[in-house]
């Protein structure tokens, strides 16, 4: 077994487990035995604010079980978790994406500073997920990935969602269909009642799409992300992942050895498969560059359209997290898509991707479509280029529907989220327009907020002709003809600052262009007259981070 050469003894404990039960679950102490024992990190997310995260306290419990059965010496400590739910619609929502960099950095101080011999990374949501992937390629000690899991949706009994599952997509849309009145104050607080308990929000939203992508990149166990968030297969999930990371430690199986380039683009086959969340792509670039791996954006476009979209998963069909674990879950789909996987490689559970994949079987070929009878012929994410875009931009096919793939609209431009609102809410928006919502990038925001409060707002009036373009982000639980990650952002000058209202604007999804609709000459004199804006926070750690930020189309990684 591999040892740490910083850990305080370098004899392998052989021996039977001799740990206390309050000491194991509380961290009070350990005998001269336990000394000898390797040191197990257990990086935990647990927090009291974040839904998600609830949970998290007692699925460690499981896995400090599982450490020390298979003989090691668990030690727990934890980060932030940044919830987006919460955060979403007003200023807080400018700290989520920087979070990702606390979070990995975190971790490896914590790592570093105390010589841990191995990890396990517990985590649920957005930016967690990615921060630990970050911190663990940074470290690179063998580790293993517990998930937190999807939220069981809402079941209404009666009113405008009875008898369908409801997750906080419609929680989000319910603020606009009460001002329309399409739905009653009673009925909207009967909704929150029921929705919402521990995990990660129930659709294929930004956190299960990383959960998922997390298990088909090879770092968790089969079923981690799709098993019920407080059910006894998560409980025994969490067990097996203390003590597999025993094995990955004895075995010398670190991240960077299961992170491969191979191992992305499964990942990223995986993603196109399920339609997921377009914030996968600074996501998987930030972990990717941590395993010194270029990831460029045009490899996700390239895969995109080699890959069918198999599975209509919310925010813009019906299956959520729940019907894709009862469908088979990640293995099923990745079974689908065998041949156009590298199934020799390596995973945290020590055997290969085809190994995992003996047995598995599609359980429900309505929510995992067979290649020859997709959702759509080509995956869910496109990127865009185009006069508006010439660093790129990211678009989610598998949420627009397809007669707003091709659109000219007309510009309505803001520069921040909040004004956008307003002129939903006042009904200054109608059909036709593409609202424009700039300064919201990572150094203009700063902090690339995401606008689901501005595309809830959209879908909940039924303005479904109406498309958004933003250099911010888009949440996973958007739907709609949405651009976002759009680069160079406007507070450096990109081209989304030369827009006026007014303007034309070509969107063309399957052509992968958007172009603004005046000339060259124009667009330069534009340009010319252009003046930088003072930043918008000039205190604190927001300050710092729109200093070192990089560009989206760069991940959106902080860089010294």
């Amino acid at each position: 077994m591999s040892v740490n050469p910083r850990h305080r003894s370098s004899k392998v404990y052989d021996g039977p487990d001799r740990m206390s039960h309050r000491s194991l679950l509380k961290g009070t102490g350990v005998s001269n035995e336990d000394l000898k024992k390797p040191l197990i990190a257990i990086a935990n997310s647990f927090t009291e604010i974040n839904p998600g995260h609830v949970h998290l306290d007692r699925l460690a419990d499981e896995i400090k079980l599982g450490v020390a059965a298979a003989g090691g010496v668990p030690r727990e400590f934890n980060t932030i978790a940044v919830c987006d739910g919460i955060v979403m619609g007003h200023q807080g929502m400018k700290m989520s994406l920087p979070s990702r960099e606390i979070i990995a950095d975190s971790i490896e101080v914590m790592a570093e500073s105390h010589g841990f011999d191995a990890m396990v990374c517990v985590t649920t949501c957005d930016k967690i997920d990615p921060g630990m992937l970050m911190a663990a390629a940074r470290i690179d000690i063998p580790t293993i990935f517990a998930l937190g899991g999807p939220m069981e949706p809402g079941c209404p009994a009666w009113g405008r969602y009875k008898d369908q599952k409801i997750t906080v997509q419609e929680l989000f849309e319910a603020s606009s269909l009460m001002v329309s009145g399409k739905l009653s104050e009673e009925e909207a607080l009967y909704l929150e009642d029921i929705c919402c308990g521990p995990g990660a929000c129930g659709g294929m939203f930004t956190a299960n799409t990383m959960q998922c992508l997390i298990e088909s990149i090879g770092m968790t166990l089969p079923y981690m992300a799709t098993a019920d968030s407080t059910g006894m297969e998560r409980v025994r999930l969490a067990q097996e992942a203390g003590k597999m990371v025993m094995m990955l430690l004895k075995k010398g199986l670190t991240p960077r050895k299961i992170m491969s380039e191979a191992a992305f683009r499964n990942a990223v086959t995986v993603d196109m498969a399920l339609g997921g969340s377009t914030n996968t792509v600074l996501h998987l670039k930030a972990v990717a560059e941590e395993c010194g791996i270029d990831l460029p954006l045009e490899l996700f476009d390239e895969v995109s359209r080699e890959t069918p979209h198999l599975c209509n998963m919310a925010p813009a069909g019906p299956y959520k997290i729940v019907d894709l674990h009862n469908a088979g879950g990640i293995p099923a789909v990745m079974k689908r898509l065998e041949d156009k996987l590298d199934t020799g490689l390596i995973t945290a559970t020590g055997k290969t991707v085809e190994k995992n994949l003996d047995g598995v079987k599609v359980l429900d070929a309505e929510v995992i479509r067979p290649l020859s009878d997709p959702v759509h012929e080509t995956g869910g994410i496109a990127i865009i280029n185009g006069n508006l875009a010439p660093s790129g931009g990211v678009a989610k096919m598998a949420a627009i529907d397809p007669a707003m793939w091709e659109f000219t609209g007309t510009a309505k431009c803001f520069d921040r989220e909040e004004d956008s609102l307003k002129s939903i809410h006042g009904g200054e928006i109608e059909n036709g327009d593409i609202i424009v919502i700039r300064y919201e990038g990572p150094k203009g925001g700063p902090g690339m907020r995401e606008m689901l409060a501005a595309t809830s707002a959209v879908v909940g009036y039924g303005l479904d002709r109406v498309a958004i373009l933003t250099d911010g982000r888009f949440s996973g639980a958007s739907r709609g003809p949405c651009i976002g990650h759009i680069a160079p952002e406007a507070a450096v000058g990109g081209p989304i600052a030369m827009i006026q209202d007014g303007d034309r604007i070509s969107i063309d999804v399957p052509g992968r262009r958007l172009d603004l609709m005046v000339s060259e000459e124009e667009l330069a004199r534009r340009k010319a007259e252009w003046k930088p804006r003072p930043p918008n926070v000039t205190r604190g750690y927001l300050a710092r981070y729109a200093k070192l930020v990089t560009s989206a189309d760069k991940g959106a990684v902080v860089r010294i």
